[in-house]
């Protein structure tokens, strides 16, 4: 079966626009261009636009499709089976959100009463959840699911006491940058004591820490906008002075 753009828009619910910016960039390249200037696309096309679509819905950016679909190593049936585990794990936290605000709803309304517990709890996959919206992507692509979905098991698990615990270091990480920033030296006393404050920040959330994944995470912090801009928006200049001083630190 072969396709001209307009047919394999309508057939993959893509705009056909969508299709011409692939080929531009080429990441699905037609199999031909007929005689009279249009582009066919046949099976093998089809099934890489398919697979390009598993990836968007999973939030994975071109350029990252185009590396991954491009690999010498690149099976489809692989591909396949990976999508479906994302996909089981994304519904998976879509549906233990879905509950809690099911709960909170009838909580309100008056038909169910809601433990302090159950309250923390929505806290916390709401948490879970922004996290997912906004760094999940790299985070996931940087450390693997598997580390992701551990770090996520373990914030679940907390008790009303470590998730204040937990909210409350991360307010004295916030405090401690003011206050090292200040010295304008990430070496000093003051941004080691950041440094080691922001380690135990992250080690409510992680399993295991390591000064080789410390030292990756700071650098997120200024190579990516939305990072920086978390530290950036409380203390102007806070994430490169962050990383600095974690990086002396480190040493």
């Amino acid at each position: 079966m072969e396709y001209t753009v307009k047919k394999l828009a309508q057939l993959a619910g893509v705009s056909a626009r969508t299709l011409r910016y692939y080929d531009e960039i080429g990441l699905l390249k037609p199999e031909r261009v007929n005689s009279s200037g249009y582009r066919i696309y046949g099976p093998k096309q089809v099934d890489l636009l398919q697979q390009i679509l598993f990836y968007r819905e999973l939030d994975v950016d071109l350029e990252t499709i185009m590396q991954l679909v491009t690999d010498d190593s690149f099976d489809p049936v692989m591909a396949l089976y990976e999508h479906r585990a994302h996909l089981l794990n994304k519904r998976a936290r879509l549906d233990r959100i879905i509950a809690t605000v099911e709960r909170t709803i009838a909580s309100k309304k008056g038909a169910e009463t809601m433990s302090d517990k159950d309250k923390f709890d929505a806290l916390k996959e709401k948490r879970i959840a922004d996290n997912e919206k906004a760094y999940g992507e790299e985070i996931r692509q940087k450390y693997g699911d598997k580390k992701v979905d551990e770090s996520n098991a373990k914030l679940r698990g907390f008790s009303k006491e470590q998730y204040e615990a937990m909210q409350a270091k991360e307010q004295e990480v916030f405090a401690l940058l003011k206050e090292a920033l200040a010295t304008n030296d990430p070496t000093s006393a003051a941004a080691r004591k950041l440094a080691q404050a922001h380690k135990e920040w992250l080690q409510f959330s992680w399993t295991s820490y390591s000064k080789e994944a410390h030292a990756g995470v700071a650098q997120m912090y200024v190579d990516d906008e939305r990072f920086a801009a978390y530290y950036n928006k409380v203390v102007p200049g806070g994430a490169v002075f962050l990383r600095d001083a974690i990086l002396a630190y480190l040493q």
